[in-house]
């Protein structure tokens, strides 16, 4: 997720709030679980990649992460594919198989706390939370408040009926669906439609959700012209949702996701030289084909390597 200084992109549909909103076509729409299956979402086992301690790095790691055995993760859900629930309430996705296996590396285990999305960077500062895990787009605005370790790339892209032909560069008047304050809510589609009304033309009606699911909805059932989100997210919601939405235009505004960790923690080091391993062994490559998200793979981590 994007967000304005607090967040970056992705989620799934299949949620109980997906349930009660799309009724007849849950069957159709809904589909993100940990077996593979008739739901068509990927096994979390499908994407192993051998990965054994690496005391060396573990023993890098911050005294309490090391003492308490435990990497505390605030994850705001659902981002489908990246974080999203299954029907049981576990929370998997890319991004969760991605933080196990740096558990599995570092000799800790990950503890996921829900949490709203825009509060998670706070939690981080005041060391509630070791870091974050949500998608979160690495930018100048955020490295002013945290370190991010880089491990992703994704841009945003839009989503249309199927049949239907929308331009996200001309949309003047056209009915948008975002998650609130991602970057596609505080940033892209107000400045869109600001050229709209300088240009005397209507302004984008910019619906806002407050969460993935529900913008993805929208735009299934009709209430929406199109929908913005990041390009991962926006990818596995059509292919969850069975011809009913397609792409409308190219991906566009691409920049890195990152895990933020307290300024200047020790943790973070330790994450990048992990995430890095996983890069360089091929688990990183795994977990993403799986996920079908493998056109945003990095080759190399960073520690606050946003552009802008």
């Amino acid at each position: 997720m994007w967000g304005s200084g607090l967040r970056i992109l992705a989620r799934c549909f299949s949620g109980v709030g997906a349930v009660a909103v799309l009724g007849v076509l849950t069957a159709t729409v809904s589909g993100c679980t940990n077996s593979e299956g008739s739901s068509g979402a990927p096994s979390t086992a499908a994407s192993s990649v051998a990965v054994t301690k690496d005391n060396a790095l573990a023993a890098q790691l911050p005294d309490k992460v090391k003492s308490s055995g435990q990497l505390v993760v605030g994850v705001n859900v659902p981002y489908s594919p990246n974080e999203f629930k299954d029907p049981s309430g576990k929370i998997i996705g890319f991004d969760v198989d991605v933080v196990n296996k740096i558990g599995q590396l570092l000799g800790v285990t990950p503890q996921y706390k829900e949490a709203d999305f825009a509060k998670i960077i706070p939690a981080v500062q005041a060391n509630t939370y070791d870091m974050g895990m949500s998608s979160f787009t690495d930018n100048k605005e955020r490295e002013k408040q945290v370190d991010m370790v880089t491990y992703f790339n994704a841009g945003s892209q839009w989503a249309e009926p199927a049949g239907k032909t929308v331009d996200p560069n001309n949309a003047c008047g056209k009915k948008v669906a975002v998650q609130t304050t991602t970057v596609q809510d505080t940033d892209e589609l107000p400045a869109k439609s600001k050229a709209c009304t300088d240009a005397g033309k209507p302004a984008i009606d910019i619906r806002k959700y407050d969460d993935q699911d529900a913008a993805t909805n929208a735009l299934v059932l009709g209430q929406v012209d199109a929908m913005s989100a990041d390009s991962p997210v926006t990818a596995y919601a059509i292919k969850q949702a069975g011809g009913k939405i397609e792409k409308a235009g190219a991906v566009f505004d691409s920049a890195p996701y990152g895990y933020p960790v307290t300024k200047g923690s020790a943790l973070g080091p330790v994450l990048q030289k992990a995430v890095q391993k996983l890069i360089d062994n091929g688990a990183l490559q795994s977990i993403a084909q799986t996920w079908g998200v493998q056109d945003g793979l990095i080759k190399t981590s960073q520690i606050n390597g946003a552009t802008s």
